[in-house]
């Protein structure tokens, strides 16, 4: 089957100006590859700063103005430039974006929702959406400012689901919602799936991501380190890179061990493996090489020129 989206090769770089004219170019994701099947959910998982929110951007085609980008992004089997993007932005591909503000505070909730349509099939379908995040119908008659920030969220949610996405790109959907409610978007978006759907789930929570992908991909200072399974996480021995161990063995139910040191600044490094001022096992041809490739290995993919799992066969 055809993938609902591949990216191969994807580099972001930001231009910043210092001190009057000298320019200086940042790179914050470089070499990134992943790709999402209709009907899987891909957890993309990095810490604040990896660059997960600016894989979103760039394939919506909303990057800042002083951005540019390398590589190449297709949707449904055919390139997808900014242009295709932009329309295919909001009803095919669609954003559940990490803050509320994207909400017009100006608006009823309602009014949003249908996007200015007075079909009385768009009106059930948006009831419909908010009553399948816990929404009453009153909900519709309110503004922004009078939802709660948990109810703001499950608007946003709504709103992305009220048509029929093929893509759903989810940027940290669930911060300041219970437990409870969490679960409950997290099960719908497995629903979603399983109706054809492609889900690219951002999160820097790990254990909430195993909940519920089929694969994750490990996102470390900019770079794609780590494709595996949702199963692979059963065991660490399964796991192929040091950073990838390092999170697993972070987790409450697995000792909750701290991962030492602290992830490169984009652009503080320009050779060698960005893990390896945290790893033990990193030697000088880590620190040097150029750019370490992402490759196949044991099932899945790594960037890694000592992969744990296969220095462990």
């Amino acid at each position: 089957m055809e993938p609902i989206l591949e990216i191969e090769h994807m580099s972001v770089y930001f231009t910043q100006y210092e001190r009057g004219i000298r320019r200086r170019v940042l790179p914050v994701i470089r070499d990134l590859t992943l790709s999402v099947e209709a009907g899987q959910i891909v957890a993309v998982v990095g810490a604040s700063g990896s660059g997960k929110s600016l894989l979103a951007h760039g394939i919506l085609g909303i990057l800042p103005y002083n951005s540019h980008m390398e590589g190449e992004i297709r949707y449904a089997g055919e390139p997808l430039p900014r242009e295709r993007s932009a329309e295919l932005r909001g009803k095919e591909i669609v954003l559940i974006p990490q803050g509320v503000n994207y909400l017009d505070p100006l608006m009823k909730v309602g009014a949003q929702l249908r996007k200015g349509s007075r079909d009385e099939k768009v009106r059930e379908r948006t009831s419909r959406a908010l009553r399948r995040y816990g929404l009453s119908e009153e909900t519709e008659e309110m503004y922004p400012f009078e939802l709660s920030g948990g109810m703001a969220r499950r608007v946003l949610i709504a709103s992305a689901v009220t048509g029929i996405p093929r893509l759903i790109i989810a940027d940290e959907p669930t911060p300041g919602l219970d437990v409870r409610a969490a679960k409950r978007i997290l099960g719908h978006f497995r629903e979603l799936a399983d109706e054809g759907a492609g889900i690219l789930f951002i999160t820097h929570d790990l254990e909430q991501a195993l909940t519920v992908a089929d694969q994750v991909a490990v996102f470390y200072a900019g770079e794609t380190i780590e494709v595996a399974s949702a199963a692979d996480f059963s065991d660490v021995e399964n796991l192929r890179h040091p950073f990838t161990r390092a999170i697993w063995r972070a987790m409450p139910e697995h000792g909750f061990h701290p991962v030492s040191g602290t992830q490169p600044y984009p652009g503080s490094r320009e050779t060698g493996c960005s893990f390896a001022g945290q790893c033990s096992a990193s030697t000088e041809t880590c620190r040097e090489t150029d750019l370490i490739p992402l490759r196949e290995c044991c099932g899945g993919m790594v960037r890694c020129l000592h992969p744990g799992k296969e220095a462990s066969l």
